[in-house]
């Protein structure tokens, strides 16, 4: 797939493929992932017989400019970028962190027609140990001393990933990629750490979100997980919930593909 570019409101250059034909589909990924590197080709493989599929570099990753000061509302700027690419209005599928820049696109008002999404990276109740106080500080100064492979480990026992997981990915040739988007974990922490403190979500948050939404999760996910997607199915108007059998936090798109491709054409 080649590569085109679209520029956001503050002048960063955006990186984005585009795949297949028919009705526009952007499609969000989560933290540390690119084009190059996570869900995005299978996802794009999956759903380009039913889909014109956008896929993009999110600011600070791949090919794609990053323009500081951080904030998430640059995010947001960046994809109406990609949706304007894709004709002026799309579905969207999100994937883990990027729920929520998917959500607050939608929130926002962006010209999102159908949303559906997958394990919003939420903590909501006792189940799982919430992110402590000091976890965003002590990643930013493990990038700031530019210990990248710290920060990344510092991110890598967040979200559980066992020690001997950790040790033998970075003997991997994919740790170098990671520790090349390493800064952007600090994007993914900042949209996501208030959700992550074992509260009920707020009840008004998703409010104005009107456009029809899937809220799904794993089967074979922890408890803590598929509870934060009940809760937040709950905290959008109407939308609907779906579990895939079988599945963890890293879904297999030949699995998300047709339950997205149902939703989206129902």
């Amino acid at each position: 797939m080649a590569t085109e570019t679209v520029r956001s409101k503050d002048g960063t250059t955006i990186a984005f493929s585009r795949a297949g034909s028919g009705p526009s589909l952007v499609f969000v990924d989560g933290a540390l992932c690119y084009r190059a590197f996570g869900p995005s080709k299978q996802m794009a493989e999956q759903l380009s017989p039913y889909y014109t599929v956008f896929t993009y570099d999110r600011r600070g990753r791949g090919e794609s400019g990053n323009t500081p000061p951080y904030a998430m509302e640059r995010e947001v700027e960046d994809l109406d970028a990609v949706i304007q690419a894709a004709g002026g209005s799309a579905l969207m599928l999100a994937l883990s962190s990027g729920v929520v820049l998917a959500l607050e696109a939608a929130r926002r008002g962006l010209a999102v027609t159908k949303l559906a999404v997958y394990e919003a990276p939420f903590i909501v109740d006792a189940e799982c140990p919430p992110i402590s106080d000091d976890f965003l500080p002590r990643l930013r100064q493990f990038l700031a001393e530019e210990r990248r492979g710290d920060a990344v480990k510092h991110f890598m026992r967040l979200v559980q990933v066992p020690a001997i997981g950790i040790f033998v990915m970075q003997l991997m040739p994919s740790w170098k990629k990671l520790k090349s988007v390493a800064p952007t974990l600090v994007h993914d922490i900042t949209m996501v750490e208030r959700y992550q403190h074992g509260q009920p979500l707020p009840a008004d948050r998703w409010s104005s979100v009107h456009q029809p939404t899937l809220v799904m999760d794993g089967g074979k996910s922890p408890a803590w997980m598929r509870n934060a997607q009940r809760a937040l199915a709950e905290a959008v108007p109407g939308a609907k919930s779906r579990t895939l059998e079988g599945q963890t936090h890293m879904v297999s798109a030949k699995i998300l593909a047709p339950a997205v491709v149902e939703f989206f054409q129902s």
